[in-house]
């Protein structure tokens, strides 16, 4: 018998896909370009944006004899036991398999933001708790549980990580973010990807590009980015995830910016990440995003025409369903409307994908070979030691924090006693379960009032409401004072619920008018005080709030972003003192609700300046964060006059960090570029490395960074990246405001303008001090 050119595993990917081409019809090669969404509805609240007006009817055993392109969420659009849930997929895939002439599978992708969206799977902290650590390489082994999860049960693809970087905290979807920083989301973001890439999991960078700068923070609103804020602050985090993390997928944004919506934007998606950055995976539209050039850009007027956009843009597949890429595309190119070389590109990329997946191979074997388990005491260690470094001590300063483990403690407020007040949108409980409310949550989530219980068993603990999360009710406020006059000590526990599209205060569609707490949180919180009682407040949300109201008022204020299902535990362990808080904040927290957008990435007149009464200085500035231990930062080399180096050289700063305290600790040693003079406005301060170190009682670390002038670079006047001749400071800082050494630097000799081959990161060096 003689196996097919296409077949043969000896020989290259590209011959094989080339001979397979050839072989294919129209209508197969087009199949290999959408998706089909088995079980979605069109009746009920949505889990993809306005999906019932979006979904297509379709003949699935008819559809399925030209082949198919990808199944979506098999496992994350309704409950299904993840053993179970395999062996279908498997029995999907040989009907598909078999169906064709050809006996190719689908691609089967899934959400896997903060863990595999599958019932019974493990509920990690969300992004913005990824960035909280300061701690890629716990993120890129979180990241190799989760794709070991997926591969397990048949899964392909992931859809994440998300890189879009926070431009107004009011938007529904800070808490996938990870800051609103471009080195910190790219460096988390892109050891989250080498980790899921390495289990063989096909990684989906999203949103691209420029999804988090909607004007006004409304989801899906226009973006009004200029190019170099387009250049130096949201595209950045792509490029490290795709040199240093290799992703092999990358996901078109909603939004148009500047009038061009990014799925129609052959300048972004072909131009600027095929041909200069050189990205030769798959590139996949968001949920109905072909669609919408028709529906909500109008840019498209009829289906046929929005396939033609988005396919000659460089989309190469539709998702999550067929609705342009079908019938529609089919009837295009035979009229001579589309041309078919468009369709053979983008076959051909994801046939190529496919041949790396082994689904062209004549021994692929959809079934899983081993047991399944997506929430094993291994997964659950790891999302708590990704929790416990993940929180932010904010203030302390009295030094009320550790609690003492005899005290009296009045828990108060609605997220304590409610499992799901750790869970962000894309987990399954919050994502798909409030659809299937006679399911069990399928996972174990301690709440904060039974962790704390059991941190400080010898302490009395009550609790009382006080009031709901989003609604103006204050009748339980009495019942909350009472409790708390009872107490040595009051832990307010307070923030969002996280849903979509509207149905919570934090997710997906769920944008904020200010920065106030949610529902009738600030009067409780007011009410609280004026007891007399110290109350600490801890803080379960998905993005910062205004805090200022209370500035000097409390004794002490924890922050954690949706922290996942072992999240109680390591929340109540930073009460207790198990745990020494070493999180850093990825995002500022403003001291007032109004004013925004405000990040510290900031011009001079983006600061407090005399010409307005209203100041936007943060009351936490980003990288802001306590310990229960001192550090002391010494031996700094920097020295006392200018260092001179060409605008193509390097530089290394290092300083020693001491644990002068009683207890283990971590300190984030943060540097921060600060450009005095500079062709453009340039942020006043910028972070450009960071390293997170561990030390014990006493213990010391000398760390080294090997500055390199490529990280000075912008986007000048004429949309060249340069790195320009004059005066340069680096800020060894424990925040963006909390700066103690600073080395001073004349960059000498011409402009340089740099390609995409620059050099994105700063190195570091780590040894041990006697």
């Amino acid at each position: 018998m003689t196996t097919a050119p296409w077949r043969d595993p000896a020989l290259p990917a590209a011959a094989r896909v080339d001979d397979l081409l050839s072989r294919m019809t129209l209508e197969e090669k087009t199949a290999q370009l959408y998706g089909v969404w088995v079980g979605a509805t069109t009746d009920g609240d949505e889990v993809a944006p306005l999906q019932r007006e979006m979904t297509a009817e379709y003949d699935w055993d008819e559809l399925i004899t030209h082949g198919l392109g990808q199944l979506t969420r098999p496992f994350g659009t309704a409950p299904v036991d993840p053993a179970l849930g395999a062996q279908a997929l498997a029995r999907a895939q040989r009907r598909i398999a078999e169906a064709g002439r050809f006996g190719i599978p689908a691609i089967a992708h899934e959400e896997c933001l903060a863990g595999f969206t599958a019932w019974r799977a493990t509920a990690y902290p969300v992004p913005l708790a990824w960035g909280a650590t300061f701690d890629p390489a716990l993120v890129e082994e979180m990241a190799r549980r989760i794709g070991h999860d997926l591969r397990s049960v048949g899964v392909h693809q992931g859809l994440a990580p998300v890189l879009d970087v926070v431009r107004d905290p009011r938007w529904g979807r800070v808490e996938e973010t990870i800051g609103e920083d471009p080195y910190l989301v790219g460096t988390v973001a892109a050891a989250y990807v080498r980790g899921l890439e390495s289990t063989g999991i096909i990684a989906t960078l999203k949103h691209f590009a420029g999804y988090a700068s909607s004007a006004g923070a409304r989801n899906l609103a226009p973006v009004r980015a200029g190019i170099r804020e387009f250049a130096d602050v949201t595209l950045p985090p792509f490029e490290l995830a795709l040199r240093e993390g290799g992703a092999r997928s990358v996901m078109a944004a909603y939004t148009d910016t500047d009038g061009v919506p990014a799925s129609a934007d052959p300048a972004l998606l072909t131009e600027l990440l095929r041909e200069q950055w050189g990205f030769t995976g798959t590139v996949v539209a968001d949920y109905f995003g072909v669609g919408f050039l028709q529906t909500l850009h109008r840019v498209a007027g009829t289906e046929a025409e929005a396939a033609h956009a988005a396919l000659a843009a460089g989309i190469d597949v539709e998702l999550p369903t067929l609705k342009c890429y079908g019938k529609p595309l089919l009837e295009a190119v035979r009229t001579g409307a589309v041309p078919e070389s468009l369709i053979d590109r983008a076959a051909r990329r994801v046939l190529l994908q496919k041949c790396e997946l082994g689904l062209l191979d004549e021994d692929w074997e959809p079934e899983p070979t081993g047991p399944v388990n997506l929430d094993s005491a291994a997964n659950r260690a790891l999302a708590r030691r990704l929790a416990e470094k993940s929180v932010v001590l904010l203030d302390n300063p009295d030094g009320l924090l550790p609690l003492a483990p005899d005290t009296r403690i009045a828990v108060v407020g609605p997220r304590a006693a409610d499992a799901l007040a750790m869970l962000g949108c894309y987990s399954f409980p919050s994502h798909v379960l409030p659809h299937h409310p006679e399911v069990p949550t399928g996972i174990d989530i301690p709440t904060l009032l039974d962790s704390l219980r059991a941190e400080l068993p010898d302490a009395k603990v009550t609790f009382a409401e006080g009031c709901g999360v989003s609604d103006p009710d204050t009748s339980g406020f009495e019942e909350a004072v009472a409790r708390t006059a009872e107490a040595d000590v009051c832990v307010a526990v307070l923030g969002d619920r996280a849903g979509l599209f509207g149905r919570g205060t934090s997710g997906e569609g769920c944008d904020a008018t200010d920065l106030r707490l949610p529902g009738a949180q600030a009067e409780l919180l007011d009410t609280l005080v004026g007891t007399g009682v110290p109350v600490v407040l801890v803080l379960l949300t998905g993005r910062p709030y205004a805090l200022g109201r209370w500035d000097g008022r409390l004794a002490a204020v924890v922050q954690a972003f949706f922290p996942g299902e072992e999240g109680g535990p390591a929340v109540a362990g930073v009460l207790s003192g198990r745990v020494n808080p070493s999180g850093r904040l990825p995002v500022s927290v403003p001291r007032v609700p109004g004013g925004q957008p405000w990040t510290y990435l900031q011009p001079p007149l983006g600061l407090r300046v005399e010409v307005s009464n209203l100041d936007p200085t943060p009351l936490y500035p980003f990288g802001h964060g306590h310990s229960y231990t001192d550090f002391v930062w010494e031996d700094f080399t920097g020295g006392a006059e200018p260092a001179e180096l060409g605008t193509d050289g390097s530089y290394d700063v290092s300083l020693t960090v001491r644990n002068a305290g009683e207890r283990p600790g971590a300190e984030v040693v943060q540097l921060y570029l600060h450009d005095p003079v500079a062709s453009v406005t340039r942020p006043d301060v910028r972070l450009i490395g960071y390293q997170r170190l561990e030390l014990a009682p006493g213990e010391a670390s000398r760390v080294t960074f090997r500055f390199h002038t490529d990280l000075s670079a912008f986007t000048d006047r004429s949309g060249r990246r340069v790195v320009e001749p004059g005066a340069l400071e680096l800020r060894l800082a424990a925040s963006s405001a909390n700066v103690r050494h600073t080395a001073r630097l004349r960059l000498t000799g011409p402009d340089r303008v740099l390609g995409p081959d620059r050099r994105l990161r700063c190195g570091t060096e780590v040894s041990g001090v006697a």
